[in-house]
């Protein structure tokens, strides 16, 4: 289908090629916020899949899906905004094909958009569980703000809910459920929970956390198949033969980029679409930016991919910059990102590869669930996250920037101010 048009073409009737964004994300969203205020008057194309216009995420496995925060609110933008801003929003509408040498995006009902610029935040989506059984009704994903009211609907009291995986959206989804009154039970290949990300210091605040809270954890399981009677899921079958009953079944085995468009038209990807610190890629006219770039970032001197809000808050900006030809606009910002499960709100900033640290420290008390864990190799602060600590992501974000050697004894005195390390 065409999809639903919101706002008009801006592009001067077919003179001038505008800029297309593809992907109605967060970050298509303020990309083309970032091009209006940056002074840019040419047409604007925002095209996306869904027939939602752009909105945050976080919620869906957060406020939203607790039924905390209204529908309303998730919105990126008023609905009158595209027009007034003469942004051209194609919603409803898939992109079959890009051709960078002839500068034009195919659409799947076969229309055709020209570009000068072009650039994709097409995002990221859901692995799927490869077992028998997965494609019954009652298995569920979280990505889409549909996804959110599927799950929502299944959060009953009294509720079976298994969630398989204990990242970050599984505990979240694990948190609601118990909070809504369901019983969970979390499934986990590894030994803890998060235990990639966090290492085993830190991941096992988050199992005391939802153990705490009545949530059965399982590490160390493997699934082998969702069982029903072949339409609607009934339970989780492991490889040590046990069955585990259900209502719904919540997958939360991680996301995989969105970068199919990208590689069919021969730009260069690897774990994402890989861009330079000005997050083009190997097509001069081609951006990427938020959870589909694998950028260049120069503090840390590596290709990295961040699947997290704040990147799709904070790339796009740079990326408009570097579209208008801007030769300073470079991203280099620190990671960020939080979390909320129960009474335990926590930030998290920097950037760490599993088993890139050689110690963890600790400022305050992980038992209580009010501190701050610092990850560090050779005396160096590599990320840090504070749990029920606030007002501390600015001078934590010095340390990890600065790169300069701490005492680990004065990181972990709460009477040393963070500053003066």
């Amino acid at each position: 289908m065409a999809g639903t048009d919101i706002g008009t073409t801006g592009a001067g009737g077919g003179q001038d090629r505008p800029i297309v964004i593809v992907g109605a994300s967060l970050g298509g969203a303020k990309a083309a916020e970032a091009l209006r205020e940056a002074g840019y008057e040419g047409g604007v194309v925002l095209i996306g899949e869904e027939h939602e216009r752009p909105y945050e995420r976080p919620p869906l496995s957060k406020g939203y899906l607790l039924g905390k925060t209204p529908r309303e609110k998730i919105y990126v933008h008023p609905p009158q905004w595209y027009a007034e801003h003469d942004i051209t929003l194609r919603l409803g509408t898939a992109v079959a094909a890009i051709d960078p040498a002839g500068h034009t995006v195919t659409l799947a009902d076969d229309g055709r958009v020209e570009y000068a610029k072009l650039l994709l935040t097409t995002g990221s989506v859901p692995r799927r569980l490869p077992v028998p059984g997965a494609d019954q009704d009652g298995v569920l994903y979280l990505r889409r703000v549909d996804d959110s009211d599927r799950i929502k609907a299944a959060l009953r009291p009294g509720a079976r809910i298994v969630v398989i995986g204990a990242g970050w959206i599984g505990l979240e989804v694990a948190a609601a459920a118990r909070e809504s009154g369901a019983e969970v039970t979390v499934l986990e290949a590894l030994e803890l929970p998060l235990l990639r990300v966090l290492g085993r210091e830190v991941a096992q605040v988050f199992a005391d956390l939802h153990r705490d809270h009545g949530v059965d954890l399982r590490f160390g399981v493997k699934v082998a198949e969702l069982t029903g009677d072949g339409t609607t899921v009934s339970g989780v079958k492991l490889a040590d033969g046990t069955t585990v009953a259900a209502d719904a079944v919540v997958v939360g085995i991680g996301i995989a980029p969105a970068a199919g468009l990208a590689e069919a038209a021969g730009l260069e990807v690897d774990n994402g679409i890989k861009t330079d610190r000005q997050l083009r890629t190997s097509d001069p006219d081609v951006y990427a930016a938020g959870d589909v770039a694998n950028a260049y970032h120069p503090l840390f001197d590596r290709h990295i991919r961040v699947e997290h809000w704040a990147n799709a808050l904070n790339q796009p900006q740079t990326a408009a910059r570097a579209l208008l030809g801007q030769p300073d606009a470079v991203y280099d910002r620190i990671p960020y990102f939080f979390s909320d499960q129960y009474d335990l709100g926590m930030e998290y900033v920097g950037y760490v590869e599993p088993d890139g640290y050689d110690r963890v420290v600790f400022r305050g008390d992980p038992a209580a669930r009010e501190f701050i864990a610092f990850w560090l190799s050779g005396g160096r602060v590599l990320a840090g996250m504070n749990v029920n600590v606030w007002d501390v992501t600015d001078p934590i974000r010095e340390l990890v920037r600065s790169g300069r050697v701490v005492d680990a004894d004065a990181l972990a005195d709460p009477k040393v101010p963070l500053g003066e390390l």
